[in-house]
């Protein structure tokens, strides 16, 4: 029973740090700047990215700290997976709602051409008979 005891403390100790840790690697600039620096020099690596993205950075945090709760390959992977779900959790405690609105239809067909909410055909690039960039011998005259 006192090892249940000891557990619960650790447990919030590790999820404290683990948000903590992320916190301020994701977020902050740190002392003089240099988590700043060390983000920007990262750049586009996937280091950077990861840096980037709290949820993400917090796997990589999480993992190192879960070994001192875990005792066995299955119980750290489980504290891991928890540490860093907690860190994400407490990420979002204060901040506000967030609200999903439907986007007007006008706004989605002009946003990017890439995007297509149906097929629509290709133009024939081929020159009409009698277009004067015909030249009859198949070539197109610019």
């Amino acid at each position: 029973m006192s090892g249940d005891l000891e557990f619960w403390p650790k447990l919030v100790l590790a999820v404290l740090a683990t948000w903590r840790l992320t916190h301020l690697l994701a977020r902050e600039d740190g002392p003089w700047g240099w988590v700043a620096r060390l983000r920007e020099s990262l750049g586009n690596t996937l280091a950077g990215r990861a840096m980037d993205c709290f949820n993400c950075l917090s796997l990589w945090v999480a993992a190192p700290i879960a070994l001192w709760l875990g005792t066995g390959f299955v119980e750290w992977l489980l504290a891991w997976l928890a540490l860093s779900g907690a860190a994400c959790l407490c990420e979002r405690v204060g901040q506000g709602n967030v609200v999903v609105e439907p986007v007007a239809e006008e706004s989605r067909r002009e946003a990017d051409g890439m995007l297509r909410t149906e097929t629509q055909p290709v133009p024939d690039r081929r020159p009409a008979i009698g277009d004067p960039r015909d030249d009859s011998a198949g070539h197109v005259r610019h």
